[in-house]
């Protein structure tokens, strides 16, 4: 699926504000899953992620493993 696909909605975080600079976008995937791209290069290349990836991701952000 090509990243300017229109059956991708993509959402940034309203904790983003008006700048646009180091953000990041996430859409879901049509059959599960979602993709993340840059903000800044919304034509660029995506990252996807299964169903089961994306949970594992979410909650390792939510325990801090990242911070």
């Amino acid at each position: 699926m090509d990243q300017s696909s229109p059956d991708l909605a993509w959402y940034k975080s309203t904790l983003s504000g008006t700048n646009n600079d180091d953000c990041v976008e996430v859409a879901s995937l049509p059959g599960g899953g979602w993709a993340v791209r840059d903000s800044k290069n919304p034509g660029g290349p995506m990252l996807r992620f299964t169903p089961d990836e994306w949970q594992a991701f979410v909650g390792g952000v939510k325990d801090g493993e990242f911070g």
